[in-house]
């Protein structure tokens, strides 16, 4: 075929489908953090931790970022080693932030005691590493997240220490 009657891509067309191509692998990468990747959401109940209200009891937002910071507060005053960072990278491993996760396929499942919460607590250990002045409920984001540190710490030396799952 002679060059003058070759097809050419105009310059803008490559350009659309160059960045056409790299959105949707964004969303690729996006998607774990979009839904829980580790465990299946229930329905929240009534009155739970996901309630609209803006701010915890304690004056927090009422969002992940709030509940880790409410976290360590607690952890501060019980001497429970962790920090933001490390408390985030586990909860987005774990439950992609959705207080309300519960793995329904693991071992523990199979045996009766799913894992639960943002940071896949059992019930056995939630109670074992409960934190005095934290909900006795499992779903609750600070009380979840400041027992599976309390765990964490005993276990590993603090929830820093961990990078898969525990």
């Amino acid at each position: 075929m002679l060059a003058a009657a070759q097809h050419r891509t105009p310059r803008r067309n490559r350009i659309i489908r160059t960045l056409v191509a790299a959105g949707t692998g964004a969303a690729v990468l996006a998607l774990p953090l979009i839904g829980a990747t580790a465990a299946s959401a229930t329905t929240p109940a009534a009155g739970s931790a996901t309630s609209t209200a803006s701010t915890t009891l304690a004056g927090y937002p009422n969002n992940l970022n709030g509940w880790i910071r409410e976290s360590l507060a607690i952890m501060a005053e019980k001497k429970i080693p962790g920090s933001y960072n490390g408390i985030y990278r586990n909860i987005i491993r774990e439950s992609s932030g959705n207080p309300r996760a519960i793995n329904l396929w693991d071992s523990n499942a199979a045996k009766g005691i799913p894992s639960k919460g943002l940071l896949q607590v059992i019930d056995p250990t939630f109670n074992t590493y409960h934190v005095a002045g934290t909900s006795f409920d499992i779903y609750d984001p600070v009380a979840n997240i400041t027992a599976a540190c309390n765990y964490a710490a005993a276990r590993y030396g603090s929830i820093d220490n961990v990078h898969g799952a525990y």
